[in-house]
């Protein structure tokens, strides 16, 4: 059964041997990252700092940062188990008979319980601070020594859309300037920024921040869903139990009950401020730029909340395990766009847009290229600045085997093209901000019909009748 909050999540991880307390007295400024950041290089446990210097609410870090940890958060024995779960959920396709629709009911039942729902109280709000607030008195990190200021790294940003209504939920770094303001992260090809724009000129545009809700909603904040869905539907149906919301005090926007702290607020169209620069997920320091300011106008929290927090930077870091949490789970999506797909890979050392492995089922002439220009056009699959495209029986999860087919089977010249595109906004190395090139390469075996006249040479394989037979006779070698 999924947590429903952070606390649950604790005791569950103390239990199974997979969080360790911290008594001393560390400060959130450098400090707690420094150790978190050696547990996580050593694939260590969560950590919750009981005592961070100078604040009286504990810090939890690491809490994604291993696949036993992603097993228990999402209650899975393996990654594909979540794109099983998540292609269930696609394949409801409107009946069109009432056979189907029989045949339909015991899935129905199941995605019933997924949509989330509104209750009148909660947790969340147990103490409620409208005046005498300040964002200073969360422990909020400074992670890195060239960082603007303490950040607040795990904020589930929830907007609404003034034109349609509908509901979003993303995940945008927080700089925080003063005890009533922070900077607003997120990027011009983001959610919460689309619905910005359909802001009022002259209107403050509401938003609530819920940091720790349940650790199934944390991650569906970072998850690329299609414009107007709700991350809140995909956090149920991962939960298989609907989110349980509450209506903020000063804003109208609703929050998940179970959250540890919420932030209640407005940004302003038209008010911008520097923001940054901040140590990011690419390993290098993001540069400042101007960003919306967040005002406060609410604080409200458990009685005795946690503050939970990630540290990004020089990969591997906690969020690997997130990113590969999307690529699993998204890949059936992917595959209802291009059934040609059969596996993919975004390696952590690529910053999950940098790099991009596929394996295809080749069917005619120039397919590898099909699928480059396809998955450039799927939502946030546009930023991948490199596609590598494989034939089907090569393991695209084996650094290994990756390394030995595109070294094998490229010919620069024939097999790379270049494109003109938007990229991430993090990506230091475009000529522009916002606008560079991405490469596609052809790894797959060149045919006949694609200009390669000679024969593809055989991969050197040994006789099975050999292999049985040495099979046969292996413990009597004393290997």
């Amino acid at each position: 059964m999924a947590f429903d909050t952070i606390q649950a999540l604790i005791s569950e991880f103390e239990k199974k041997g997979q969080l360790v307390r911290i008594g001393e007295e560390l400060s959130p400024h450098l400090e707690i990252t420094e150790v978190t950041d050696r547990v996580v290089k050593k694939g260590g446990p969560a950590l919750l700092f009981e005592r961070p210097k100078g604040y009286g609410i504990p810090v939890l870090t690491n809490a994604y940062g291993s696949l036993d940890r992603i097993r228990s958060i999402f209650g899975i024995g393996e990654l594909d188990d979540l794109g099983q779960r998540f292609d269930r959920f696609l394949s409801l396709a409107p009946p069109r008979g009432w056979i189907e629709k029989l045949k339909l009911l015991p899935r129905l039942k199941e995605v019933a319980g997924v949509f989330p729902r509104l209750v009148k109280s909660g947790p969340c709000q147990e103490v409620v601070k409208t005046e005498g607030f300040d964002l200073r008195q969360l422990p909020v990190l400074t992670c890195w020594p060239g960082d603007a200021g303490p950040f607040i790294t795990l904020p589930v940003v929830i907007t609404r859309d003034p034109v349609t209504g509908k509901r979003n939920l993303g995940m945008y770094r927080m700089q925080v300037y003063d005890g009533e303001t922070a900077g607003m992260h997120w990027h011009i090809h983001k959610g919460g920024a689309g619905q910005f724009r359909h802001a009022q000129p002259d209107k403050p545009f509401p938003v609530a921040v819920a940091i720790g809700p349940d650790p199934i909603t944390t991650y569906c904040a970072t998850a690329p869903l299609p414009p107007g869905l709700d991350e809140m539907i995909l956090s149920g149906l991962l939960r298989k139990k609907p989110v349980e919301m509450v209506r903020c005090i000063t804003c109208d926007i609703e929050v998940p009950a179970e959250s540890q702290i919420v932030l209640e607020g407005y940004v302003t169209p038209g008010e911008s401020r520097l923001e940054g620069p901040f140590g990011d997920h690419t390993g290098f320091y993001s540069p400042a730029d101007q960003y919306p300011v967040f005002h406060l106008t609410a604080i409200t929290h458990r009685k005795e909340p946690v503050y939970p927090a990630t540290v990004v930077g020089y990969p591997p870091m906690e969020d690997q395990w997130l990113g590969k949490v999307t690529e699993r789970l998204f890949l059936p999506l992917i595959k209802q766009q291009l059934p040609e797909i059969v596996d993919m890979n975004l390696p952590v050392e690529g910053c999950f847009h940098n790099l991009c492995f596929l394996s295809i089922d080749k069917r005619y002439p120039g397919h590898p290229f099909k699928v480059m220009q396809a998955v450039w056009g799927l939502g946030q699959m546009m930023f991948t600045k490199m596609i590598f495209v494989f034939d089907r029986d090569v393991n695209v999860q084996d650094m290994g085997e990756v390394l030995f087919y595109l070294g094998n089977n490229v010919d620069p010249g024939r097999d790379t093209i270049t494109v003109k595109g938007p990229v991430d906004a993090l990506d230091h190395a475009a000529s522009m901000p916002l606008l560079g090139t991405k490469m596609g390469v052809d790894c797959t075996r060149k045919w006949a019909s694609e200009g390669y006249k000679r024969e593809w040479p055989d991969l050197i394989r040994m006789d099975q009748a050999i292999k049985s037979r040495i099979d046969d006779i292996w413990g009597r070698l004393g290997l």
